[in-house]
């Protein structure tokens, strides 16, 4: 299968990553997965996509906080498939406490995944992609690369400086065929976020409904959350041939978050 596109998620054994791998996959390309977990319930994500959409399914166990792991995955899916044309830096964590209070490995484990991370990928991918004069470089920013909340100094610092490093890579890359672009959704309900919410309805004393608009979703006028199959239906445009003049763009994804 190397005349398919191929593609690298990173952060994608669930949640908004793993929903992106599946639109890819759909879409015909081959994709390596990426991330943490139970073995058995990766194992099955990989063959799934594999077996539904017909196309060939890798995983890497890489850590997002080392520059040669990272790098080794790109060389493994250009010695498997043949080339990245397609990578998508989703790979994140959070932490939310008062900057006086916030622990300063928390602050460096924030930084390297969901910033330093991307710098290593984009670092290992885009020689490729520039030789072929094709690629499609799409990071997972956040709302909160565009907007501040408090208590979440890391995060905020890290996607603003993730948007940061998008332009500039999208400059670099421009005359090569390879765009850079920024999702920045906002709520999500992913697995991750659904397991909080009964724990925050307990300590705020609250129902679960009211959990879900009058925290989660006080920010996001449509007081809906964004759905892993939207950000899926993005990337797929993105890497299409109608979006190679959007290049260095931040694309909110919010309910209208930031137009407040």
């Amino acid at each position: 299968m190397k005349n398919r596109r191929n593609a690298i998620v990173t952060g994608s054994t669930s949640g908004i990553g793993l929903g992106i791998a599946e639109a890819l996959a759909a879409d015909g390309m081959n994709v390596m997965l990426n991330g943490f977990g139970e073995a058995d319930e990766i194992e099955r994500a990989r063959s799934d996509l594999a077996s539904k959409h017909g196309v060939e399914a890798l995983y890497s166990g890489a850590d997002m906080t080392r520059p040669d792991e990272i790098r080794s995955m790109v060389e493994e899916v250009e010695g498997e498939l043949g080339s990245v044309d397609v990578l998508v830096n989703n790979a994140g964590i959070q932490h939310v406490s008062p900057i006086e209070d916030f622990p300063p490995e928390k602050w460096d484990a924030i930084i390297a995944i969901n910033l330093s991370s991307s710098f290593h990928t984009i670092r290992a991918a885009l020689p490729g992609m520039k030789s072929r004069k094709w690629g499609r470089i799409i990071n997972l920013a956040s709302a909160h690369a565009l907007v501040a909340s408090p208590f979440k100094s890391a995060y905020v610092s890290a996607k603003h400086g993730l948007l940061g490093l998008t332009k500039t890579i999208a400059l670099e890359a421009a005359e090569y065929g390879v765009t850079v672009n920024a999702i920045c959704p906002g709520y999500v309900k992913t697995p991750l976020v659904e397991k909080q919410i009964p724990d925050t309805a307990k300590a705020r004393g609250i129902s679960e409904e009211e959990v879900i608009r009058e925290v989660l979703l006080a920010a996001q006028p449509t007081k809906e959350f964004v759905t892993t199959e939207q950000l899926g239906a993005l990337a797929v445009f993105l890497c299409s041939d109608a979006a190679a003049s959007i290049n260095g763009a931040a694309l909110p994804v919010d309910g209208g978050w930031i137009a407040q």
